[in-house]
């Protein structure tokens, strides 16, 4: 994949130290289009793909093996239809909850009991802020496998 970028740079930044640009730009590769006096255009280019377009392209190579071998598709189908499954159940159960006259305010009570400790715990002193930084840079790097 190849993406450009075309930037024009404003004259008050080139007025008296244009020469100086082009020289500073011309280690990276980009190409500078000069265009009316006043301004200059300059198109970077880059290559490369990001570690997100490729955890996304190994998922959907890795679909489209499974795809590929007429065993596997049954599988691929049943995988799908728990999917679908699962959500609905769970959007039911959660309804089926919310209904009961007495479960949700305990559970909202709960939630605004378990705010406050979270903001008492966590956000009112600046040392405890930093602990939750600490923990949550922890869970990130974890997760990350770094």
């Amino acid at each position: 994949m190849a993406y450009s970028v075309l930037a024009s740079l404003p004259p008050p930044l080139l007025v008296h130290r244009r020469e100086a640009l082009v020289r500073a730009l011309n280690g990276f590769p980009v190409s500078i289009n000069r265009g009316r006096q006043s301004s200059l255009s300059v198109v970077a280019k880059a290559t490369g793909e990001s570690s997100e377009s490729s955890t996304t392209l190994s998922i959907v190579k890795s679909v489209q093996n499974v795809w590929g071998d007429p065993e596997d598709r049954f599988a691929l189908f049943g995988l799908g239809f728990a999917a679908i499954v699962a959500v609905w159940a769970s959007a039911n159960l959660i309804t089926a909850i919310d209904n009961l006259p007495l479960i949700p305010g305990v559970f909202e009570f709960i939630g605004i009991l378990y705010s406050w400790w979270f903001i008492y715990r966590y956000l009112l002193f600046k040392p405890n802020r930093e602990e939750l930084f600490e923990i949550i840079n922890k869970s990130v790097s974890e997760v990350l496998g770094q």
